[in-house]
């Protein structure tokens, strides 16, 4: 039997619906209705399906992501969440030979974002996961990649813009708030590393809370 969601209440379950509220910040803008960031590339990942129950996100999970492992700016991650990538093309890759993932963006080191699944979509980004003792992260959960690797430094645009995506799901999402930002390590730890010891959390946070109070 799992255990009960914590931060679902039966009233806020009662209020929830199919879709997003539209949301802008002024940088970011979101569609409640598709579900699509207008400012990313869009890149439809056929490793997605419908949210269970018609359950709205209220988890941001980020991740950290390079292929080959260490390298950047090549077109492998996308190949990998379109199920397109070639599996003899690096050694590593036959270690993941057949895997079906996506993410909702990946952000890249240049904070170029590139959208994936529509965030009223579920995404395959968590695999075997709990927050706070409820499992099953994809089923209420936004997966944020960022292009990068467990001991080097992410870039400043990608924090720049990660803190702006995350504002706006906020806006978007009633059952979002700075509190239920998670890393994979933290839904998945043992199993998991990403986004690795060199994210900086409080950067993410001090980011959110004046950005968030300046548009307020």
């Amino acid at each position: 039997m799992s255990k009960p969601d914590p931060f679902c209440t039966a009233e806020m379950h009662a209020q929830r619906n199919n879709g997003l509220n539209d949301a802008s910040t002024g940088s970011y803008t979101i569609d409640g209705d598709s579900g699509l960031l207008r400012e990313a590339q869009q890149r439809p990942s056929p490793n997605q399906d419908a949210r269970p129950d018609g359950l709205d996100p209220r988890l941001v999970v980020v991740h950290g992501i390079s292929l080959p492992p260490g390298e950047f700016g090549g077109p492998q991650i996308e190949q990998l969440f379109l199920n397109k990538l070639d599996w003899d093309a690096h050694s590593y890759f036959s270690e993941i030979r057949g895997l079906q993932v996506s993410a909702h963006v990946l952000i890249r080191r240049d904070g170029v974002v590139v959208q994936f699944v529509p965030f009223n979509r579920r995404a395959w980004h968590a695999g075997e996961s709990a927050f706070r003792g409820a499992p099953g992260c994809n089923d209420y959960s936004i997966g944020i990649e960022l292009e990068g690797e467990d001991h080097i430094e992410y870039t400043d645009q990608q924090y720049e813009v990660l803190v702006g995506i995350v504002i706006a799901l906020m806006q978007a999402c009633p059952g979002l708030d700075a509190r239920r930002i998670a890393g994979h390590c933290d839904i998945a730890p043992g199993r998991k590393m990403d986004p690795g010891p060199v994210f900086d959390w409080l950067r993410l946070y001090d980011g959110i809370a004046g950005q968030h109070s300046g548009t307020a």
